[in-house]
């Protein structure tokens, strides 16, 4: 078997990922993007988990609250709304030739698992995708702060942060000829640079408990498997110092 430095990974996904035109709905052939790059990584023996956002459906701020809706229901909202990406998710993963779970911080039976943290383990070891849907199963937590939680839970080796853009920067690239790139950052650089990447709860979290966190553009091609090989990608958090 290939040697890896990475075997178990948590990839957070936004919503977007599975957009369609305009950045809304569900695109089936974007889930058989994301399933045949999941497939890459699984190919090499990684044990993978997902934990996807809802941004492609629904966002709590500009559609509920901005619109006086109250913070609680607009929360469960996007939990299930989560719960409908994971499952378009688990469709292109399963028709990509790989066995997958879903399971949900909501009990939802009809239709996947309540999360159990030793099920999900037992899923990974039987070499099993498993999708993390509903967030926490709380309101006032991100999709981000899920994902932080549950790679802790399942004692993943990194949580992997899968954006459109190729690394963090100390301002736009776009707009900025200039802008640096980092390789590296560390979590309390990260917090006070107020980076728009990631939310700072589950930033904090990680650092607590030094779980690296990276983020990369996931349509660069096999940036997944150039990760877990332990090849520079993207950038890294850590407790290091930022280079």
């Amino acid at each position: 078997m290939e040697e890896l430095k990475y075997r178990r990974v948590l990839l957070k996904l936004g919503g977007e990922a599975l957009a369609g035109e305009g950045g809304f709905g569900i695109n089936p052939r974007r889930a058989e993007e994301v399933a045949q790059k999941v497939a890459q990584i699984v190919d090499l023996g990684v044990q993978v988990a997902l934990v996807i956002g809802a941004g492609n459906l629904w966002r709590g701020k500009q559609d509920g609250l901005d619109h006086g809706m109250e913070r609680v229901t607009a929360d469960h909202m996007g939990m299930l709304a989560t719960v409908m990406n994971a499952l378009a998710l688990q469709d292109a993963l399963e028709r990509a030739g790989l066995p997958t779970r879903v399971m949900t911080g909501i009990e939802i039976r009809a239709v996947a698992e309540p999360y159990i943290q030793r099920r999900a383990i037992r899923h990974l070891e039987k070499g099993r995708v498993v999708v993390f849907g509903a967030g926490t199963g709380n309101p006032y937590f991100t999709t981000d702060t899920a994902a932080a939680l549950r790679a802790m839970e399942i004692h993943a080796e990194v949580l992997i942060k899968a954006t459109k853009v190729d690394a963090v920067y100390d301002k736009d690239p776009k707009a900025h000829s200039d802008a640096r790139r980092f390789r590296q950052l560390s979590y309390i650089d990260a917090l006070n640079m107020r980076v728009g990447v990631m939310d700072s709860t589950a930033i904090a979290m990680c650092m607590d408990n030094d779980l690296p966190i990276y983020v990369v553009n996931l349509w660069q091609p096999d940036v997944l498997v150039k990760l877990v090989r332990g090849e520079p990608v993207g950038t890294i958090f850590t407790n290091l110092a930022t280079v």
